[in-house]
């Protein structure tokens, strides 16, 4: 395992990190089980820090980080996140009372002192342009119940704004084959500013993984169901804005990247780390054997110059127009 530095923090962290969506809900069928073995496994081969969110199975996600981290709180690094339990857009949930409340309910599930990196979940952008919700978690960072804080963000202007704000070290951005604005102006600006980048959904909700078909059917209770078409959320969230069967043909025009690197999951995820700006990549998983597919990333080769001014000449021509949501 290789280890990057988050930003200008203390905090080095596993280029491949998991996120735990997935185990938590809203990705169909789960089995706890089999969720802690394959977070037991992460951390055999190395993995050392996890991205969780109070919302997550309603807290559930945050339970089992507890359960699969006992007595590894001081090596095993944890990000979790607040602010969608409540309506986004009531100033009153990004109060101190409020957000005091949100980071001790987390910190009773994850059975911790003290949260790693605490985020705001998506946050409007009106919130961020307040920016009184900065001035708690400072006071949280200084009465030592967060390590840090950081905000996912949706679109690139919100991530710009943030990096306003001296506080923020950290930002959890959508960004893969699909998605690829972000590199262009915030991620430069960032690594500047020593901002950390988290990248989330690099493999689009599986679209880059190459195994669907336009016939692929989801469980209800999965997002990939329920907001493909934004209906629940930001669109951006679900396929990474695409519209499904748009995206499955596109999948299937990028299959090339995979020779030589075993498959389209591990050449996504070596795009993305072969950008020196990204922190790491916070793919979900559901068992081990995700695990390890998504760690074989760290053994394959890079990408040519060549191949990656292919794959931007096809995400401007092929991608970039179908893309739908704010980003």
């Amino acid at each position: 395992m290789k280890y990057r530095q988050l930003g200008s923090t203390e905090l080095s962290v596993s280029e491949v990190s998991f996120g735990t969506w997935a185990i938590g809900g809203s990705w169909g069928k789960k089995n706890d089980s089999e969720s802690l073995r394959a977070l037991d496994r992460a951390m055999e081969a190395g993995v050392n820090f996890f991205d969780t969110a109070d919302v997550y199975g309603d807290g559930h996600s945050e339970q089992l980080l507890a359960k699969a981290t006992i007595g590894k709180q001081d090596s095993i690094h944890i990000a979790t996140k607040f602010c969608r339990a409540g309506d986004i857009h009531d100033p009153s949930i990004y109060s101190e009372a409020s957000v005091r409340a949100y980071c001790e309910q987390s910190l009773k599930r994850l059975e911790r002192e003290r949260i790693d990196l605490y985020q705001i979940h998506c946050p409007p952008i009106a919130i961020l342009r307040d920016g009184s919700v900065f001035e708690v978690l400072d006071k949280l960072r200084a009465e030592g119940k967060i390590r840090e804080y950081g905000v996912s963000v949706e679109t690139v202007e919100e991530g710009l704004l943030c990096l306003q704000y001296p506080g923020v070290k950290a930002l959890q951005v959508i960004y893969n084959l699909f998605r690829q604005k972000p590199e262009q102006e915030l991620f430069p600006q960032a690594h500047a500013r020593g901002v950390g980048i988290l990248v989330r959904l690099p493999l689009a909700s599986g679209l880059l993984t190459g195994k669907f078909s336009e016939t692929a059917k989801f469980d209800a209770d999965d997002h990939r169901t329920y907001n493909r078409n934004g209906e629940s959320f930001n669109v951006g969230e679900t396929f990474a804005g695409l519209p499904f069967e748009k995206g499955v043909s596109l999948s299937r025009s990028l299959h090339w990247i995979a020779e030589g690197r075993g498959n389209m999951t591990r050449a996504s995820l070596r795009w993305i780390l072969d950008n020196p700006n990204i922190t790491c990549v916070i793919p979900g998983f559901k068992n081990t054997a995700q695990v390890e597919d998504n760690l074989g990333a760290l053994e394959v080769p890079s990408f040519t110059d060549a191949e990656r001014q292919r794959i931007e000449q096809f995400y401007k021509r092929e991608v970039h127009e179908h893309i739908r949501g704010a980003y």
